[in-house]
């Protein structure tokens, strides 16, 4: 598996899809999706954005089980919590709903990252 391509890719449907939602509200006048459009863009693209490039650049932080460790917890972490705000701000499910999934997706983010900050550090010598 490229762990930098699969970033990539990735980020670049959840590209696509904030701009379907951006769309969406610009056409409607309904902002009410705005928090949902913002992680989209930031926890699908841009981190995924910068993830990529990121072991693009250093490919030896690709070889540790780190990587891919790190690259399913966000992928599912941030898979499911974007879909329970989607699902809280259209009315399909109250905010104390969310409870405990929603804190555990955003344990799983916080604990990939956490893990591509120390794989960071610990690979990207040059």
């Amino acid at each position: 598996m490229n762990i930098s391509r699969g970033f990539m890719i990735i980020g670049s449907l959840y590209l696509l899809v904030g701009i379907l939602f951006g769309m969406y509200m610009g056409g409607s006048g309904d902002h009410s999706l705005a928090p949902l459009h913002a992680h989209i863009n930031l926890l699908g693209f841009t981190l995924m954005m910068v993830f990529g490039l990121t072991y693009r650049q250093f490919p030896q932080m690709t070889k540790p089980i780190l990587a891919r460790l790190h690259f399913w917890l966000h992928q599912v972490g941030s898979l499911i919590l974007l879909i329970m705000l989607f699902m809280m701000f259209t009315g399909r499910i109250e905010q104390s709903a969310m409870n405990p999934i929603a804190p555990i997706a955003e344990l799983a983010i916080l604990v990939g990252s956490a893990i591509f900050a120390y794989n960071l550090f610990r690979n990207s010598k040059e």
